[in-house]
């Protein structure tokens, strides 16, 4: 284990941290009576979003093992590599940090810290549901201490409703998302190519205040729009043709996302009627988010009408996805919850989704439109100010 560096004058513990003291040490205490309910000792959290939410800290560099180790009972420690540590301590309130050096191994140094506070034999979870568990790593766990309890959700429940000061940070998100799409839009121009909508869309996002993002933007334009989840490569977009524009910016984390279409020239009728259908489906589907009700009313209301128009074929998806703090490779919390047939979750005030309702003819077109919004006591708000209109040049 390395020795704690002394930490300079500049240096401010919780200096940069996302939020107050106080903040974090009521999510701790929300964990920790989850971990009881749960018959849990001890949680291991690897999840970069979890950790996060938790204590604040932020780094790209989570490609390196970070565990959060929270005791029900007593300090938690944090278990980090040495480069992280000046921004560990910039980010967070924690004072028990074990450091390791590039020349240990991560899981032999969890393990070994896990003993020296004599949790060894209680019965320890794991955030097991993250992007960033390798299966080696739970195999060396298990085959060190044993059994590994499944710890998937006992802090993703927490962070599906947000608090005033998260919401706070959506709003912000979404103020920075909305500068995007608008830059965006006014880059849609015969001989443009996807880089320059691209280009527009991340200089404004970025000049309005969002650091890096959780995803790209899912841009295309022509034929290639046709394509789910297709990314700008360079197509100039021609006289008669449409553009997809999506994209989510960050504040401190925290993403909003936005969805908009675009055509230069008249539009086809096939076009036009199932943009139309997006438009009253998208509406559906937000009339419906009412607390007390199921997660998959706003989805059922959605394919209602989708349905009705025909289209039961071209949507075969989720019509939304919670949303919150965000790491790459995601600008979503879909893990945590989803607007779908089947999840009968009761809504609440204080959870965000992204509600994207989008129709294509592959390999021609796809049209879209979505709005990112906050339940509330009596329905919905939504954070954006974009027109949800089809842009026609």
């Amino acid at each position: 284990m390395s020795t704690t560096p002394s930490i300079p004058a500049s240096v401010v513990p919780g200096g940069e941290s996302a939020f107050s003291r106080d903040e974090y040490a009521e999510r701790v205490r929300r964990a920790r009576l989850n971990l009881q309910q749960a018959g849990i000792d001890v949680m291991v959290v690897t999840g970069p979003e979890n950790i996060f939410y938790l204590t604040g800290q932020q780094t790209p560099g989570y490609y390196t093992f970070q565990a959060l180790v929270l005791p029900v009972e007593g300090d938690p420690v944090f278990v980090i590599r040495q480069l992280e540590y000046f921004n560990f301590i910039s980010n967070t309130f924690i004072s028990d940090a074990a450091i390791y050096t590039d020349g240990d191994e991560p899981v032999g140094f969890l393990v070994d810290v896990i003993q020296r506070k004599g949790w060894a034999g209680k019965r320890i979870a794991i955030d097991k549901r993250g992007w960033f568990l390798p299966i080696a790593v739970y195999e060396a766990l298990q085959g060190k201490l044993g059994t590994i309890h499944d710890g998937a959700g006992l802090v993703e429940k927490l962070r599906a409703v947000k608090s005033p000061a998260e919401i706070a940070k959506l709003e912000k998100a979404a103020s920075y998302t909305d500068a995007g799409l608008r830059a965006g839009q006014a880059a849609v121009k015969v001989g443009a190519s996807e880089n320059d909508f691209v280009a527009a869309m991340l200089q404004a996002a970025v000049a309005a205040g969002s650091e890096y993002f959780g995803m790209e933007p899912l841009v295309s334009c022509g034929p290639r729009s046709g394509i789910p989840h297709g990314t700008w490569r360079r197509r100039k977009i021609a006289q008669g043709e449409p553009a997809f524009l999506e994209m989510a910016a960050s504040h401190d984390r925290y993403h909003a996302a936005l969805m908009r279409s675009a055509w230069i020239g008249q539009p086809p009728q096939a076009a036009i009627d199932m943009e139309k259908v997006c438009q009253d489906a998208l509406q559906a589907a937000l009339d419906a988010l009412k607390p007390g009700e199921p997660c998959e009313a706003s989805h059922n209301a959605c394919q209602a009408v989708i349905d009705r128009a025909g289209y039961t074929d071209a949507f075969k998806k989720r019509t939304g996805y919670s949303v919150g703090i965000s790491f790459a490779p995601d600008w979503g919390e879909g893990s945590i919850l989803s607007l779908y047939k089947g999840v009968t979750t009761p809504l609440q005030p204080g959870m965000a989704f992204h509600i994207p309702p989008a129709l294509r003819i592959y390999g021609e077109f796809t049209v879209g439109v979505s709005e990112t919004v906050v339940i509330t006591e009596t329905g919905y708000r939504v954070l954006g100010t974009v027109p949800r209109e089809m842009l026609i040049l």
